[in-house]
């Protein structure tokens, strides 16, 4: 056991993993850009947002699971489904509300409460470095919410817990992905059954609003940063601890705030720049493998 741990925290600092983590953090915080930009400015409803990126991604993911193996079948649970339903739909209705950062601020605060809540309940070993690195990065998110930024309408902040609730629940079941391309897939084909309830309520409503913009911005959240995303992201969740990727995502809410600069124009400020060295530094603790005390004792 001792063993398999050890090479589980040591692979976070391969370079291929190190690739596919900074490439899944940046698809995460690419939703929330994407989302905000297509909502604020009225481009497009929650509702047919989320319903354009779920379905675009499982599309993609569809095609591209067959056309590398015709006959794989695809994996997937009803939890996944579900999970991820509520998590993309959630997400689309606090964006009306929250700006990107903020929104990826509660959001991946929740999820990180989430999944050490479940590493605990299942004996995962708590590290004293990961916990450390873990209270850093958190203590610099928590600073967002201090005088000098708006507090976030409460409507809006629930929401976007739940849907970070959501989100960790998926992350989790993530874990044991034999084939993380052929279960995220069928994760997103799950979604359908919900997607109908919802295109069938969408008929009763007259606040629907679809315009060509937010339909571009919901086809990338769907085939780049979620259906690409996130097959990445199952196959990079299986080798890391429940902890270190619960605080690798907490990165997510720096990039998705330095995204809201540099695309939704919001202005730069020393205290953002100030926190993100806080959070980054935190993650890095957190991820820094083990270092073993001088094993040259142990050669003949």
């Amino acid at each position: 056991m001792k063993v398999t741990r050890k090479k589980i925290e040591d692979r976070v600092s391969h370079p291929r993993l190190v690739i596919q983590v900074i490439l899944c953090l940046v698809a995460f915080a690419a939703n929330s850009v994407f989302c905000r930009q297509a909502l604020m400015e009225g481009q497009i409803d929650p509702e047919s947002f989320t319903m354009i990126r779920l379905l675009s991604g499982g599309l993609f993911l569809l095609m591209l699971t067959k056309i590398r193996n015709s006959r794989l079948t695809v994996g997937g649970s009803w939890k996944g489904g579900l999970s991820l339903f509520v998590y993309a739909y959630l997400f689309s209705i606090a964006y009306v509300q929250l700006g990107a950062g903020m929104g990826a601020l509660i959001l991946f605060g929740a999820v990180q409460v989430t999944m050490f809540i479940f590493s605990w309940v299942q004996g995962e070993r708590f590290h004293k470095r990961v916990v450390i690195g873990m209270l850093i990065a958190s203590s610099g998110l928590f600073m967002l919410l201090l005088p000098g930024t708006s507090s976030p309408p409460w409507d809006g902040a629930l929401l976007m817990t739940i849907s970070g609730v959501a989100w960790g629940a998926y992350s989790l079941l993530g874990k044991g992905a034999a084939n993380p391309l052929a279960q995220t897939t069928g994760n997103f084909v799950r979604c359908l059954p919900f997607m109908l309830i919802l295109g069938t309520a969408m008929l009763y409503g007259n606040a629907l609003q679809i315009s060509a913009p937010g339909v571009m911005y919901a086809l990338a959240s769907g085939v780049l940063a979620s259906g690409c995303g996130y097959a990445l992201w199952y196959s990079t969740i299986k080798h890391i601890s429940s902890q270190q990727a619960a605080t690798l995502q907490l990165s997510v809410p720096i990039i998705a705030s330095l995204g809201g600069i540099l695309v939704l124009n919001e202005p730069i400020s020393l205290h953002l720049l100030l926190i993100s060295g806080i959070v980054l530094g935190g993650v890095a603790m957190a991820l820094l493998p083990k270092r073993e005390r001088s094993e040259s004792g142990q050669k003949q």
